[in-house]
């Protein structure tokens, strides 16, 4: 079945190019020798631009025609949801997800399993746009005129998903934020 990304995967690099390497280099705190995953990775626009920065870069999306793209970037990708990863826990030593929490079916299942393949000591990011923006609220409504099934939820109810032995820091610049999370050793 044909879905919006996958029809938009061909233009989507140029529509929305990566241009915050710094901040993401800040906030997942790259360079590491571990294994990064790019949940909702897409077209792997973001995991090529970390992919210096790390042993390995895993995009995991539902986009068969966003995941043809990263393939063409030599990115190893998979195809599953965000709520239900094929990797074991601990195995990730950076975890991202850029743009993508919105689009998920279950965001709260979605960040359990972020956090769940994230290994202790490790970090994990999630850039949403905010939807306290105006800006965002109208990227909202276009989006549910569109038919997409997408679901904005504050950074702040983002931050508060996560678990007691999180540390969570929440950054905001414009209409974007980031949520940045620790997850302390067991």
């Amino acid at each position: 079945m044909l879905d919006h990304f996958d029809l938009l995967a061909p233009l989507y690099d140029r529509a929305i190019p990566f241009a915050r390497l710094d901040l993401m280099l800040e906030f997942l705190n790259l360079p590491v020798d571990g294994l990064l995953l790019d949940a909702g990775g897409g077209t792997g626009r973001v995991a090529a631009a970390l992919k210096p920065y790390t042993r390995q870069v895993v995009v995991a999306d539902l986009s068969a025609g966003m995941l043809a793209q990263s393939r063409n970037k030599q990115l190893a990708g998979l195809m599953a949801p965000a709520e239900q990863l094929p990797f074991a826990a601990g195995t990730f030593s950076r975890v991202l997800m850029v743009d993508a929490l919105h689009h998920v079916i279950n965001q709260r299942e979605t960040i359990a399993e972020l956090w769940r393949v994230l290994q202790p000591g490790g970090r994990l990011v999630i850039e949403e746009p905010d939807i306290r923006t105006l800006t965002v609220k109208l990227v909202a409504l276009v989006e549910k005129l569109a038919l997409m099934r997408s679901h904005f939820i504050s950074p702040p109810v983002i931050a508060g998903y996560f678990p007691s032995q999180a540390r969570v820091s929440v950054e905001v610049q414009g209409y974007n934020a980031w949520v940045i999370v620790e997850k302390l050793g067991d």
